[in-house]
């Protein structure tokens, strides 16, 4: 890289860092440490282009339509579990193969590859098929996706944990996603905006457009300097997979980790439910907007504040997460309970909804930096995907229960999860302190 763009990393990378302490690459090699501007700029970049692409192939509005236009309707129940599940559940055997390898930034390009082939084949599968064999086809390659989608997650964490200092992880975190809220606002502008019900041309269109943003954040990533690092020799993936699992039984911080974020799950289920309600008393055409920019406002202009309050204490982070949508959940669970679904007006469920999607930037952000933070090494990756499995399998046990839930009512789902989320703020004020270890 020429001097005069390296040196004007160095300064912005100073401003948003605040580069005072002179120890702060203490946890990283000497040689890592000369590469963290370049590194954080580079893995910033391909956070922001990987979250527009998120935007624009989101299972709950794109894929969503997608489903009913070709005529599978049937099959739009399954698009939310699958993205979120896919790509956790493998995650053991992922892990126990990025492991192997001394350099693991490749697993985190090939699946940025690996995302965009897929939607790729949900544009075709819209165009070549009809009807429940293009949503199958659909379904398959959102299979593809998520698999693709752990190879990135499990990759990720590791790259960062050996190219980011450790307080500087939340800060970087924070600001990807701050900008990419912003971007998502924007996009969300132009591209929806006032457009009635877009063609199923539009929609093919757009998953081309995010196709192309894994491919330019792939080759961005590849461009990390990654120094090798520690290997778990030449094992059996599956093999050592299973064995990863003792770490529940021995490692007690770990555990106390998952089961905290099992709890905090609550901020992520609860949302689609103020949604449900927010159906009941206005037009859902005009509303599915509102709850859109809501979510990409509330990224844009918490996560950077979430991200550098997590660079201090992440645990402290995760507790005020889970106390704003433990909070959140329980006030409009018993106003709707007790006074109706219309009691506050039509603005009172996306005002809520962007309340509660801060909460979840707060308590994601939280425990993704917690996690970084509180193992080195091999450990990083086996935390990783061991807790990504385990959170997988309980994320599709969980909505399963909340969809028994919902047939009594959706303010009863909302005011367990609230109940859920209280008990996760419980549990995150236990966690050990790992920030400044």
């Amino acid at each position: 890289m020429p001097k005069q763009n390296s040196d004007t990393l160095d300064q912005l990378y100073s401003l948003i860092a605040n580069e005072e302490d002179a120890r702060v690459c203490k946890d990283i090699p000497a040689e890592a440490c000369r590469e963290v501007p370049r590194n954080f700029f580079l893995i910033l970049a391909s956070n922001v282009l990987t979250k527009l692409g998120d935007l624009l192939t989101s299972p709950k509005t794109v894929l969503a339509w997608l489903m009913s236009a070709v005529g599978a309707p049937a099959l739009v129940a399954w698009l939310v579990p699958i993205r979120e599940s896919g790509s956790m559940v493998p995650q053991m055997v992922i892990g126990a193969w990025v492991r192997q390898k001394a350099v693991r930034k490749w697993f985190w390009t090939l699946g940025s590859f690996g995302q965009a082939l897929s939607v790729l084949g949900m544009a075709a599968s819209v165009w070549f098929l009809q009807g429940y064999a293009a949503g199958a086809g659909i379904v398959a390659c959102l299979i593809a996706f998520s698999l693709a989608r752990g190879f990135c997650s499990v990759s990720m964490k590791d790259v960062q944990g050996k190219c980011i200092p450790k307080t500087r992880r939340g800060r970087l975190s924070g600001l990807a996603t701050t900008l990419g809220g912003t971007a998502t606002v924007i996009m969300t502008v132009l591209l929806f905006w006032d457009r009635g019900d877009p063609s199923l041309a539009f929609y093919s269109a757009l998953l081309v457009l995010a196709a192309g943003l894994w491919v330019v954040a792939g080759f961005l990533f590849a461009g990390v300097d990654e120094y090798a690092g520690e290997t778990g020799g030449g094992g059996n993936a599956l093999k050592d997979a299973v064995q990863s699992l003792s770490l529940l039984r021995d490692d007690a911080p770990f555990r106390h980790f998952v089961i905290t974020r099992a709890l905090l799950l609550c901020s992520a289920l609860a949302s689609p439910y103020f949604v449900v309600l927010a159906q009941k008393e206005s037009d859902i055409g005009w509303m599915l907007g509102v709850f859109l920019l809501a979510s990409s406002l509330a990224s844009s202009v918490s996560a950077s504040f979430w991200g550098w309050m997590a660079d201090t204490s992440s645990r402290r982070v995760m507790i005020r997460g889970a106390a704003m949508a433990s909070g959140v959940c329980l006030v409009v669970g018993i106003s709707t309970l007790i006074f109706g679904t219309d009691f506050a007006g039509v603005w009172f469920y996306p005002i809520a909804f962007f309340c509660l999607s801060i909460a979840h930037a707060g308590v994601r952000l939280g425990r993704k930096t917690y996690l970084v933070d509180m193992a080195g090494g091999n450990k990083r990756t086996d935390y990783t995907s061991v807790s990504n499995t385990v959170i997988g399998v309980l994320l599709l046990v969980t909505g399963g229960l909340t969809a028994v839930v919902s047939l009594v009512s959706e303010v009863a789902v909302i005011l367990v999860l609230g109940l859920m989320g209280f008990a996760g703020m419980v549990s995150a004020l236990k966690l050990k302190e790992v920030t400044n270890d």
